[in-house]
């Protein structure tokens, strides 16, 4: 038997950030639905949670699963799922893109306790300033094309 126990840290946001979650009501229903399916599909999401233009999960992952496929499962699912139910006049989207790091077993609760206060943290710090932030402390690089490497 194969024992794993892989923490990621995983954000996304709205396309173009647009601040589609910002009404309490629908960023909660649109949680409560990714745990939903996320138990469905055997994804251990442990803590969820967000604001108008992002969401923040912690998943364990199993041996058989990849951060990219945990990632388009549950943001394809839940945006076909926000359309469908048209919780959001406009179409809906996710970001292509997201941002993922590797959490140690001794840093669980701590990303717990981040993740679970979204709302008292971002009263203090834009989204915009929280992602800069992690791209600093985790040596993320945007490359931008233009040089070689």
């Amino acid at each position: 038997m194969s024992y794993v126990r892989i923490w990621v840290h995983l954000v996304f946001t709205t396309k173009n950030r647009e601040p589609l979650l910002l009404l309490n009501e629908v960023r909660k229903r649109v949680i409560e639905h990714i745990q939903y399916n996320s138990k469905m599909k055997n994804i251990w999401l442990d803590s969820i949670n967000g604001q108008k233009e992002h969401i923040h999960c912690l998943i364990l992952l199993n041996k058989e699963q990849s951060i990219s496929k945990v990632a388009q499962m549950i943001k394809g699912e839940s945006s076909y799922w926000i359309n469908k139910n048209k919780l959001i006049k406009s179409r809906f989207e996710w970001q292509d893109d997201y941002f993922a790091v590797s959490i140690s077993e001794s840093q669980v609760d701590k990303v717990r306790a981040y993740i679970a206060n979204q709302e008292e943290h971002h009263r203090k710090k834009s989204f915009t300033e929280e992602v800069e932030e992690f791209m600093k402390k985790y040596g993320f690089k945007i490359w931008d094309g233009s040089k070689n490497g």
